[in-house]
């Protein structure tokens, strides 16, 4: 029996059931999906697995024939197409924080997943909102913008890579050298003491440099040109519209807790009984946002050493890692001043943040 015929199967029977609603916890892959079906506050069937289309066709199906269809699956490497199209046929859907389901068994499968998330999706529905943490789906603007911020940061990081080769096999054939070795000065001085074997090698390599470096630059300028005119001192071109574009909106956030938490810098807590201690950072949230606003604190403390939630790092009261942990908390607090200061709830005059008064281009 093909798939086909057996979702056809699948959906003439739920439809002959009496259930109003079918929820459905998915685990996406991305050549099919692994599909448990849930009706109304019974126990989750056998999952069954089946094309993204195929899933698609029974929720379409399902809303024809006037049931309520929610659905859920974990954020990770295919995006929210599925998200996108399944709120097109007619399905509540939601995109989850992904995290392991296995439980005490530490046993992982598809079909167990998707067990275990249709479980917690029929909690959510019935009002349990600590079932799954949802995450904010981008719109597909707003993820092209990001795409467009991290493809940057992908081509610096290549030269990089291709420099310490470069430097690497350098070093292999006796000859010690630093910093980016391909530039034009650099290259012109090197390549009179190589031998000729080694300069056709390094040429294949400073092609591949000079290209993305191109291109690194290119999207750099690009990325800078949509920055607000006038910044605080130290708050860069770059910095803003990478940060900015990872939010992906700034207005999505009601309070200061919600940015606090979106940016993984609140500390974990160990309570039990009568006694409490703070742990590490949860890292919850998006990583490069919690990089950026790591960077830009220390760039503060240089260029802006009167701003309130870095006195503490320009005073120079603590060392190693209590210092590092003052770095942590002015990124917290700077997080929530970006986010006034993106939705015009204050001004840097306010935060005691220092505006260049002229703004070269």
């Amino acid at each position: 029996m093909n798939a086909k015929t057996n979702v056809k199967k699948l959906l003439e029977r739920l439809v002959e059931t009496k259930a109003e609603t079918i929820k459905l916890g998915m685990d996406l892959h991305a050549r099919d999906v692994v599909v448990c079906v849930q009706l109304d506050g019974a126990l989750p069937q056998r999952p069954q697995k089946m094309t993204t289309a195929e899933l698609l066709t029974l929720v379409r199906g399902l809303r024809a024939a006037g049931r309520k269809v929610y659905g859920c699956y974990e954020a990770g490497p295919c995006g929210y197409g599925l998200h996108r199209e399944l709120l097109a046929a007619g399905a509540t859907n939601y995109v989850v924080v992904a995290e392991a389901l296995g439980g005490a068994r530490q046993q992982k499968t598809d079909a167990l997943d998707a067990t275990a998330l249709a479980d917690r999706l029929d909690r959510y529905v019935r009002g349990n909102t600590k079932a799954f943490s949802v995450v904010t789906v981008p719109t597909p603007a707003e993820e092209q913008a990001r795409a467009e911020g991290r493809l940057r940061g992908q081509l610096k990081r290549t030269r990089h890579e291709w420099e310490a080769r470069g430097r690497s096999l350098l070093l292999v054939h006796g000859h010690h050298v630093t910093g980016p070795w391909w530039t034009e000065r650099r290259w012109t001085e090197l390549k009179a003491t190589l031998s000729v074997w080694l300069v056709q090698e390094l040429e294949i390599m400073r092609t591949v440099l000079a290209t993305v470096d191109t291109q690194e630059k290119a999207r750099r300028k690009t990325l800078e040109a949509a920055a607000p005119k006038v910044l605080p001192k130290a708050v860069g071109a770059l910095t803003w519209v990478l940060l900015a574009r990872e939010i992906c909106d700034w207005a999505r956030f009601k309070n200061r807790r919600q940015v606090s938490s979106d940016t993984g810098l609140c500390p974990g807590v160990h309570q039990s009984g009568g006694s409490k201690r703070d742990g590490c950072i949860n890292r919850h949230g998006n990583p490069r946002v919690r990089a950026l606003l790591i960077e830009l604190v220390w760039r503060l403390v240089r260029w802006q050493p009167d701003y309130p939630p870095i006195k503490g790092l320009v005073a120079g009261i603590a060392r190693g890692a209590a210092r590092r942990k003052l770095a942590v908390a002015a990124a917290r607090r700077l997080a929530v001043d970006l986010w006034r200061l993106a939705t015009a709830q204050t001004t840097p005059a306010k935060l005691q943040l220092l505006v260049p008064t002229e703004v070269t281009a």
